[in-house]
């Protein structure tokens, strides 16, 4: 029998067949969960350390948030910090996302050149790491609104469609900076910037209420911003986010998407010459 040959045409920008590229990437899906899986046992996720880590390190680093607020702004309440720890642990999931996805191309280099796949995968599979990530911050959280005493109510239920949306979000980043990457690698090492400057931006350190009105803007022009706010509302106080905002995040997660995937999918033949 003979070896099939795989044959390499010259590369013009262009969609590929969606129907036949999205049935191929769909029976990948198990390469997906074990790819995935193999990154996060390289990461010690598997062990009671790493995801000791994962957990760790958001934690303290809100603590010292906390203390910097205490310290500046005066007095605070117990709320407070539930509203930072939960925002900050659902930030970690777009910027897990974006971190892993920044690189997942460029790390991808030799599966690219010697395999026919789906390039989409690689990004998809630093987003499936960031929410595997995700869900131990969630119990810890939990336990913490126990500890300080806030209300546990049936709105809390809307926190589902919210990190629906988070997920969305954070998978259209990753398509998105994973195929700039390979055009400009610099993006990687200017994304640790970018990551702090949509924490300080975003409604983390501060409530969206608390927000002054000469700086709505903030409210428009940050992606993270709406998803953050209605998060907040949900996990922290027990109430319905506002619909508005969830629109809002919806929109700017599903206008990325499409805008980071076409850009990916039409230049992703041109992959294996770029890297």
């Amino acid at each position: 029998m003979s070896t099939p040959l795989q044959v390499y045409e010259p590369f013009r920008a262009g969609l590929p067949k969606l129907g036949r590229y999205w049935k191929s990437l769909w029976s990948r899906r198990t390469f997906i969960k074990e790819y995935s899986k193999s990154e996060l046992r390289e990461q010690h996720f598997d062990s009671v350390f790493g995801q000791l880590w994962l957990v760790l390190n958001p934690l303290l680093l809100s603590a010292v948030y906390f203390i910097l607020i205490v310290i500046i702004g005066g007095a605070t309440d117990s709320a407070r910090y539930a509203h930072l720890t939960a925002s900050l642990f659902l930030f970690y999931l777009v910027a897990n996302s974006l971190t892993g996805g920044v690189k997942s191309i460029t790390a991808g280099q030799r599966l690219i050149l010697n395999t026919a796949f789906p390039r989409i995968m690689l990004p998809i599979s630093a987003v499936v790491i960031a929410v595997f990530k995700f869900f131990p911050t969630l119990i810890v959280f939990f336990i913490i609104k126990a500890v300080i005493g806030t209300p546990f109510t049936w709105q809390m239920l809307w926190a589902i469609p919210v990190l629906l949306i988070a997920i969305f979000l954070s998978l259209a980043v990753a398509i998105t900076i994973s195929c700039v990457n390979v055009y400009f690698r610099d993006i990687a090492s200017f994304l640790p910037y970018l990551t702090r400057t949509l924490l300080y931006l975003s409604p983390i350190l501060y409530e969206a209420t608390a927000l002054k009105p000469n700086l709505r803007a903030l409210e428009i022009f940050n992606p993270l911003f709406p998803i953050l706010d209605s998060w907040s509302r949900a996990m922290v106080h027990g109430e319905a986010p506002h619909m508005s905002s969830l629109l809002q995040g919806l929109a700017w997660a599903t206008g990325i998407f499409f805008l980071g995937t076409y850009f990916f999918l039409s230049r992703e033949r041109e992959f294996a010459v770029r890297l």
